[in-house]
């Protein structure tokens, strides 16, 4: 976030980052201290599953190392091999991602209208660019606003675009903005795409993923927004 000038008028920028779920930590990196819990979680079943583990319901060492591995990979506290509700939550999130396959607006929620546009679905977390009805990039994982942040929905343009930029507001650095809606935009972001609660409203992307859309989208392209990030 930073505060951005448009048309003579400095709009209060919100910096970015997204998970798609309810959290009640946040952290990027979990505690080094932290010990591998022998309790089963409430979504034992569907985390072993999830990560190819033997489905018995039941936490060994491996299950728990496991999980342990992928909550420290995507950033989710405590990372003690727990199979809770936000474990899974990003698991979900990972499977409804990944059948969206190469047909992402099957439903036809993003305008096939507008010619190039890039569409943003906050239900499912996922980014992508069509020309008319023709997928030309996509879809792709991003990160939008956490609860009190949500990206806001609608059909926007793209009207500033910053390489570099810095945001103003929290100091840290928005490579690849393309700011879409006040202060909200695409940029880049270091962490996971995964990564609980979620941003203050921008819509985080990976370096490579921001550096596609830089090089596809231009002032005055639609972006349109919709659906409901869980946990929003």
């Amino acid at each position: 976030m930073g505060h951005i000038s448009r048309g003579g008028t400095v709009a209060a920028g919100i910096v970015a980052l997204v998970v798609p779920l309810a959290v009640t930590v946040v952290g990027a990196a979990p505690a080094q201290a932290a010990s591998c819990t022998a309790s089963k979680g409430p979504y034992q079943k569907q985390v072993e599953k999830f990560l190819g583990r033997p489905v018995d319901g039941k936490q060994s060492t491996a299950d728990c190392k496991a999980t342990r591995a992928f909550q420290s990979k995507h950033g989710i506290t405590p990372a003690i091999g727990y199979a809770g509700p936000v474990t899974w939550g990003v698991m979900d999130l990972m499977n409804k991602q990944k059948a969206a396959g190469k047909n992402p607006n099957k439903a036809g929620k993003c305008p096939t209208n507008k010619g190039r546009i890039a569409c943003v679905d906050l239900t499912r977390q996922l980014s992508w660019i069509q020309d008319g009805k023709k997928l030309a990039y996509g879809p792709v994982p991003v990160r939008t606003g956490r609860k009190g942040y949500a990206t806001r929905t609608g059909l926007t343009k793209i009207y500033w675009r910053h390489k570099d930029h810095v945001s103003t507001i929290y100091d840290v650095p928005m490579p690849y903005s393309q700011f879409f809606d006040g202060g909200q935009a695409f940029h880049s972001a270091n962490l996971s795409m995964w990564n609980p609660p979620g941003s203050h409203g921008c819509v985080n992307m990976t370096k490579t993923v921001a550096a596609k859309y830089w090089a596809m989208l231009k002032n005055g392209d639609d972006v349109y927004v919709y659906g409901r990030k869980p946990g929003t």
